[in-house]
């Protein structure tokens, strides 16, 4: 069958040493002084684990990282990774054994949840080829599947646990467990597990059952009263698809009259542009004019100006007998024909500058005629601009009307629609309650037949005759007659129970039915996690007890002999014990000696100067 092996146990923290202790594949010995770290380790491992809590140790401050690793039943490595506090485990499929940075390869989660799949549990009992095994959960027969701490507890046992009353068989010693850890037992010895089965309930669940259907009652009334119409399902349902109907024909009309309200919003927005283009030529025009005409003027009053001038010659001298108007000579010193010459050129001048001056006017005036006629056709359409958009508006504004009118209808056919969707809800949730209801009834029926609860004689006696065996190798003193008692889920040995003895017997016992069923399962190729972890298995001393519970005194021989056979134990063991282990497991075995002082090889679990 497929196991578990664990490889290592590292603490790892910022700027810290790592605390690591690494497992051998068969026999690993933790041992020394009390107060050192050994109980921790097995709460870590459990913690690793899916426990719930730890409570961690002042020696742990810092350390933000806990690594597990493990080699899975198809070899490969994985290293579970969590933080105290966290109930997020990180999944690393290699072997990690310092602060890790590296992204995960998968999150799963502690708590084991059966309604979900990625938990912790769940991956591993995968991997063990368990995940679909079903397992008894009360005395009618109800079962729920099987969960990695239905297991644990079966192979890692703490130091209360080990010398506490509760049989080993049991997890938690409630009355609401027992069936389903019997059932783990059964599972266990037999390899086979639980049929599901339609089961009856019993009281107590009975009681939750009635109370279920009440809930459910109430539940109804109360849907009941917020319906707002008699109609039933077929009824309503007729209706929404009339008024789907009435919704369809009003939208056709709607979307023609919000396409023609587009269209028409379009058009006026782009006469708005137009007769804005309009106003701006205007503009320019108008300027252009202005300018024009000034600089006609100007022309015009130069034209007049040189024609005064050929008329001007006598009133301003320029034809007297005399000194030269033009050039200031005195008459004797003036050529023949002087003044006539003198006049005839300024004629000339005054008639050049006339004629380019009435060329300039000749060519300006065609361009304000041309400015005028545009003036006079801008102004013509803006004017239909302006008449266009008055019309837009209007038809904006009639299209408006007719939407608002299609709108409120559609908004009241949407708002029966509304109801009419809310009240077949309501019928549906009531009807939906009604079936929880039927099969809440149906599931209080006793069911006919239970499943066997009992394991067979044969396979029990089987399961005693090895953990006899493993009493008698470790040389337990009135032990004899050893059974497992599946009716009060109890060891007894040497004609008592476990619970009637001493803390030391206790111990022993239930070291010795925790390795015995590894040893039977592992044998007979039977599921098991594939490890037992020990904390304290054997006792070579013991505190006074009771007046009215005598118990044996566990002498050195048994601790010895219990090392000698668990150096062929088949599987991983780790053991955690304050005594010495006898030489030969100290040169065959992995073995850390915890000294408790840093002048005397490892203090501890945690390195000596965290401690």
């Amino acid at each position: 069958m497929s196991e578990l092996q664990l490889t290592h146990l590292t603490y790892c923290g910022p700027n810290l040493p790592p605390a690591q202790i690494v497992f051998g594949p068969e026999l690993t010995v933790i041992y020394g002084t009390s107060d050192t770290g050994k109980s921790f380790i097995v709460k870590s491992i459990e913690y690793m684990l899916g426990g719930t809590d730890l409570a961690m140790v002042p020696e742990g401050d810092g350390y933000t990282q806990i690594l597990l690793g493990l080699l899975m039943p198809d070899g490969s490595p994985l290293t579970l990774l969590r933080a105290p506090d966290s109930n997020s485990i990180f999944l690393y499929r290699a072997d990690l054994r310092d602060l890790v940075m590296a992204t995960p390869d998968a999150s799963v989660t502690a708590v084991h949840n059966a309604r979900s799949r990625n938990s912790l549990s769940i991956h591993l009992l995968r991997a063990l080829g368990l995940d679909e095994v079903l397992i008894r959960k009360n005395e009618a027969g109800g079962t729920r599947p099987l969960a990695l701490s239905d297991l644990l507890h079966l192979s890692l046992v703490t130091e209360k646990r080990m010398i506490g009353d509760v049989p080993p068989v049991l997890r938690t010693g409630t009355a609401s467990t027992r069936t389903a850890e019997l059932s783990v037992m059964r599972f266990l010895i037999t390899g086979e597990g639980d049929p599901a089965v339609d089961t009856g309930l019993n009281a107590g669940q009975r009681r939750v059952h009635k109370g279920q259907v009440q809930l459910l009652d109430q539940l109804v009334l109360d849907l009941s009263a917020k319906l707002v119409t008699q109609e039933n399902e077929r009824q309503l349902r007729d209706r929404l698809i009339r008024i789907r109907t009435a919704l369809d024909q009003q939208s056709a009309p709607l979307r023609q009259v919000n396409e023609s309200h587009r269209e028409a919003v379009d058009s006026r927005m782009e006469t708005a542009r137009e007769l804005a283009a309009l106003d701006e030529r205007l503009t320019e025009v108008s300027d252009l004019l202005g300018r024009f005409k000034l600089l006609e003027a100007q022309y015009r009053s130069d034209l007049e100006r040189l024609a005064m001038v050929n008329e001007a010659g006598s009133i301003l001298g320029y034809f007297k007998v005399g000194t030269c108007p033009f050039c200031g000579a005195e008459r004797e010193h003036q050529q023949a024909n002087h003044r006539v010459e003198e006049t005839t050129q300024l004629h000339i001048a005054v008639q050049a500058e006339a004629a380019k001056t009435t060329a300039l006017l000749a060519d300006l005036l065609p361009t304000i005629a041309d400015l005028d006629g545009e003036q006079t056709a801008l102004i013509s359409r803006r004017v239909e601009a302006q008449s266009d958009i008055g019309v837009w508006d209007q038809i904006i504004a009639d299209l408006e009307g007719g939407i608002a009118a299609l709108r409120s209808n559609v908004e009241e056919l949407v708002e029966e629609r509304s109801v009419v969707e809310r009240e077949l809800e309501l019928q549906t949730r009531i009807a939906e309650l009604d079936d929880k209801k039927s099969r809440l009834v149906g599931e209080g029926a006793v069911a006919t037949t239970r499943p066997t609860q009992h394991i067979p004689t044969a396979t029990v006696g089987a399961f005693d005759s090895i953990l006899q065996q493993t009493l008698n190798a470790w040389q337990v003193p009135a032990a004899d007659h050893a059974e497992y008692d599946q009716y009060y889920a109890e060891i007894r040995a040497g004609g008592r129970k476990r619970i009637e003895r001493g803390k030391g017997m206790r111990s022993v016992l239930h070291s010795a039915f925790t390795t015995a069923l590894a040893r039977f399962c592992m044998d007979r190729d039977l599921h098991h996690l594939g490890f037992v972890v020990l904390d304290s298995p054997v006792v070579t001393f013991r505190d006074p007890e009771p007046d009215d519970i005598d118990d044996v005194e566990l002498t050195s021989t048994v601790v010895d002999r219990f090392y000698k056979d668990m150096l062929s134990f088949p599987g991983q063991a780790i053991i955690m014990e304050n005594g010495d282990p006898p030489t030969k497991v100290l040169s065959e075995a992995v073995t850390y000696h915890f000294t408790g002082t840093a002048s005397g090889g490892r203090a501890g679990f945690f390195p000596a100067s965290m401690r």
